[in-house]
């Protein structure tokens, strides 16, 4: 058992500030201790730092999904930091800070997605794990760019929970929409198409031209026919070793409209027919305890949209379990 050394630098007070419930003190992602300088991030080096990508400029449908990241910080209810079936302590296994948010300015695109990217290349050059709080997902683009860049072009896999594939090559004219940020990965080469692998594809889009430019660039999918039909655990593990052919590591990025609306109503496009929260957790912890995660991001949340937390509930969850996952892999290495 190792002590939590992210908060060694704090004083007393800072302490007390993000102890006791979620809804008091300082609003940091599972109360974690804020960082904001590079130079502090030097000084503690920590295993993972929480980033905020606070950007919906690109959505098709409803907006909102720019308080997702505060929501998350700030609304989520705080549950506890022992994992029950994984019976461990996370945080007395691994050092977990806030980095604060990329400043992200409305109406201009590349500039904020500029800004994502270099703040989460601050950490992937480091080999801090960036885990990015959307914000729409055309933020998954400066993220797994930054990723790459840190690790190799082309060496990282993804997986993609999600109920659209985004692989437009427009949307209304928009080449930096959400529905599009795979198709710009793929041909700008930070992933090569074969390792990125979507999960809980349903509904009425994307049209038949690109579903043939998907086919053409080798993606790989798993509908939620399949996950229906052969159940989520087989699913996952094909999704693993989908996205580690020939891969050095794994991004994973969780669209929360991969689940039913009925669990997910905060969110910009809701499909009906989707994912239940049960098999999306155990599936991402399964994931991050089986391969080399170098990034990972929790898109659409949509505050304004939500019904009693019950979306920001979900999507907290999916990161504490792939923190919970970390923390398992790093006692295992003990």
């Amino acid at each position: 058992m190792t002590s939590d050394r992210s908060y060694d630098r704090l004083s007393e007070e800072i302490i007390e500030q993000l102890s006791g419930p979620s809804f008091q003190g300082l609003a940091t992602f599972a109360k974690r201790p804020f960082v904001a300088s590079v130079e502090d991030l030097d000084k503690i080096h920590p295993d993972v730092a929480i980033v905020g990508a606070p950007w919906d400029d690109s959505t098709t449908n409803r907006p909102g999904a720019r308080f997702g990241p505060r929501a998350l910080r700030a609304l989520a209810y705080g549950p506890g930091t022992y994992h029950l079936d994984l019976a461990i302590e996370i945080f007395e296994y691994l050092s977990v800070v806030d980095f604060g948010d990329a400043i992200c300015f409305p109406g201009l695109t590349e500039i904020s997605h500029k800004a994502i990217e270099q703040r989460v290349f601050e950490l992937a050059k480091r080999k801090i794990l960036p885990i990015v709080l959307g914000g729409d997902h055309s933020i998954t683009l400066p993220s797994v760019t930054a990723v790459a860049r840190a690790y190799g072009w082309g060496r990282v896999g993804v997986v993609h929970f999600d109920a659209h594939a985004d692989t437009a090559d427009t949307t209304g004219g928009n080449l930096l929409s959400h529905g599009t940020p795979m198709r710009r990965l793929i041909e700008s080469g930070a992933v090569r198409g074969e390792n990125f692998v979507q999960v809980g594809l349903r509904g009425y889009w994307p049209p038949q031209e690109v579903w043939e430019w998907m086919r053409s660039h080798g993606m790989r999918w798993h509908m939620m026919q399949e996950v229906w039909e052969k159940g989520s655990v087989y699913v996952i593990e094909q999704a693993i070793s989908e996205a580690l052919e020939g891969c050095d590591a794994v991004y994973l990025s969780v669209d929360i409209d991969v689940l039913d609306p009925g669990f997910a109503p905060g969110t910009g496009t809701p499909e009906p027919g989707g994912m239940i929260p049960s098999d999306l957790l155990r599936g991402i912890r399964r994931i991050v305890g089986s391969v080399n995660l170098v990034g990972m991001d929790v898109v659409e949340v949509s505050p304004p949209y939500d019904s009693s937390e019950i979306t920001i509930n979900n999507a907290h969850r999916v990161v504490l379990e792939a923190l919970a996952a970390l923390a398992n892999l790093k006692r295992s290495q003990t």
